[in-house]
């Protein structure tokens, strides 16, 4: 078997282990960093978690925090504003997906004159104009390991996928510490999405034994560890593993990518703005069943190592209770329908076809072991919106 392997040059793990962020640009001789970072960061201030440790040793930092959640091409387009206004060799991200993932599009987009719709895939995005070093604050996403970066097309309400080596950190920073404040909702949302990761990239069609590995130990991780940190967000131990699986789990999708699940998900963050690992946990026990019978041995291996399933039960036994734990576990993590999230049914309706098309357009779905064609997309959709199942 062959493949291509991708991951950050250089990543540090550990409580407290932002404070040598100033340590690690000088590894890579950088000194002239644009941190960009959301509001929120700025208006609690959480970012001087970074800023102050770059102060002390000299650097003084400027700050892009324009970010919004599922980030647009009008913002990346100001942020790249911001970044040829000033004289950076390197940016940061600091937050949630969404900084990290503009900071990505801000270094790719950065490279010409072109429009942020002239990298998304199959175009492979590999280079970037500035270096980037992700330092995450939820355990969700895992984008500070990924070649990967979404970026919503405002005009056309289209997330985008852009891949490539231009969007890869050349390093990172994962601090579980900086998980504490996260908000229970998105506490359950980010681990969703980091479970969804690691499930997606096992039963990809585009599987490696190295991807499978870090997809396992992220599963095993996130299975024993996510409902302890939504119920009891200063448990330190619960925190450390979900930001470790997170970032395994980012690792495996990045070598093997996701299918169905992702690619239903992004329609609905851009027409409805549902936060992307919410739109994932909405959708990920009626496509995980979808897929069941396809590749059963990777979901029965899947469902043991989550904790759902034991060694003793049957690949059979094992999947049923994959899909069914997933399924209470949106249960218990609160996960809204998109009925309940608020969506107008009739506009639900109506973008049906149009989100089937899109999801199929960003290849996504055909990396699933089962793959779907339009009605069968639609009929999920449809599956989905009053049910948890």
């Amino acid at each position: 078997m062959d493949f291509t392997l991708v991951s950050p040059r250089c990543m540090l793990v550990g409580g407290g282990s932002v404070a040598q962020a100033a340590a690690l640009l000088a590894r890579f001789g950088l000194s002239r960093p644009l941190v960009v970072t959301d509001p929120f960061m700025v208006s609690s201030g959480l970012v001087q978690r970074v800023l102050a440790p770059l102060a002390k040793a000299g650097i003084q930092a400027a700050v892009f925090s324009d970010t919004i959640p599922e980030p647009t091409d009008t913002v990346v387009v100001a942020g790249v504003q911001a970044l040829r206004a000033g004289s950076y060799d390197c940016l940061i991200g600091f937050g949630g997906g969404s900084p990290i993932d503009t900071a990505k599009a801000m270094a790719i987009l950065a490279t010409g004159d072109q429009p942020m719709s002239a990298y998304k895939v199959p175009h492979a995005a590999d280079h970037a104009a500035l270096p980037v070093i992700a330092i995450p604050t939820t355990a969700g996403t895992g984008s500070e390991a990924t070649r990967f970066t979404v970026i919503t097309d405002a005009a056309r309400d289209e997330k985008m996928l852009i891949a490539g080596l231009g969007a890869l950190p050349l390093a990172a920073i994962v601090d579980y510490e900086l998980t504490f404040t996260v908000p229970r909702r998105t506490t359950a949302d980010t681990g969703v999405d980091a479970l969804s990761h690691a499930l997606e990239a096992f039963v990809s069609k585009r599987a490696n034994p190295f991807s499978d590995a870090q997809a396992l130990a992220a599963m095993a991780l996130i299975g024993a560890n996510l409902l302890t940190a939504y119920h009891q967000p200063d448990n330190a131990v619960a925190r450390e593993a979900m930001m470790l699986g997170a970032m395994q789990a980012g690792i495996a999708f990045s070598n093997a990518s996701v299918a169905l699940v992702h690619g239903m998900s992004r329609p609905i963050g851009a027409h409805f703005h549902v936060p992307h690992g919410l739109s994932n946990a909405m959708l990920l026990p009626a496509v995980t069943r979808f897929g069941l019978g396809h590749a059963a041995a990777r979901y029965a291996a899947a469902a043991r190592a989550i904790g759902f399933a034991t060694a003793a039960d049957s690949d059979e036994t094992a999947t049923a209770r994959l899909a069914d734990g997933l399924a209470a576990w949106n249960i218990e993590l609160s996960v809204p329908t998109p009925k309940g999230f608020g969506i107008d049914p009739a506009v639900w309706d109506a973008k049906l076809d149009l989100m089937a098309d899109q999801a199929l357009a960003s290849g996504s779905p055909a990396n699933n072991p089962r793959v779907p064609d339009k009605a069968e997309i639609v009929a999920l959709y449809r599956a989905v919106w009053s049910a948890n199942a």
